[in-house]
């Protein structure tokens, strides 16, 4: 037998998958699994009781966890007048107007992670739709990234927010977590996270809002989550 696939038996030794765990015990468990050689990411995934297809259940809106996950994010900050500066002192990698505009448009420029506009440009930003619509980062004022405060958005954006949404099949994946954070830290970000996400819900949907959950680690296995007593493992938190 091969070192993978010993590795792989001895993993699914550790998970029962048949077992619905609580976020704690299934921490616990990802921690203990030696799964590869780098600092992997531990990733929830959320299958929401929504209706994708109606605007008004959809989720989508960005946090800033207790602790951060370290990735370095350039930030894009289209504004002009006294936003300039706040913006540029806020720690934007790029700050600018329509320059930036016409250079996304023209260069199909897109070597930033966050784009965060005024409200006032974004007639003109709308037509970057084409460029930067694909790779998730048009501005929009759920997401906080169109908006006044630029201040506030760039620190955050810079501090690492993440950003929960569903996709077309109503489903919610997001990271929480470094494996390598301590576990009480690891816990923190995931209750955080998930309290955020439980009050997210949209008043226009009814029933189960949350219908399975799991959490993995990038090299490791998806461990099921018993949903039933998530709230009372948040509002416990590390003390569970």
């Amino acid at each position: 037998m091969g070192k993978y696939q010993q590795k792989r038996e001895s993993i699914n030794d550790m998970v029962d998958k048949n077992k619905l765990y609580s976020i704690k015990d299934a921490v616990e468990i990802l921690k203990k699994i030696d799964s590869s050689k780098f600092d992997e990411t531990i990733d929830v995934s959320v299958q929401l009781g929504i209706d994708p297809k109606k605007s008004d259940e959809q989720i989508k809106y960005a946090v800033v966890p207790p602790h951060s996950l370290g990735k370095t994010v350039k930030v894009v900050a289209i504004c002009n007048g006294d936003f300039i500066s706040k913006a540029t002192n806020a720690g934007a990698d790029f700050v600018g107007g329509e320059e930036i505009i016409e250079k996304i448009m023209n260069e199909n420029w897109v070597d930033f992670d966050v784009v965060i506009a005024i409200p006032e440009l974004m007639p003109k930003v709308g037509k970057l739709g084409k460029v930067l619509g694909p790779k998730g980062i048009m501005p929009s004022p759920k997401m906080g990234t169109v908006t006044k405060d630029i201040e506030k958005a760039v620190k955050e954006s810079k501090q690492g927010r993440i950003e929960i949404k569903n996709d077309k099949l109503a489903l919610a994946n997001f990271p929480a977590a470094k494996k390598s954070f301590e576990i009480n830290k690891i816990l923190d970000n995931i209750y955080f996270l998930m309290d955020s996400l439980i009050s997210s819900k949209p008043s226009s949907s009814k029933g189960i809002f949350m219908k399975k959950l799991s959490i993995s680690s990038t090299m490791g296995p998806g461990i099921k989550i018993d949903v039933s007593s998530l709230k009372d493992e948040i509002k416990n938190g590390v003390t569970a």
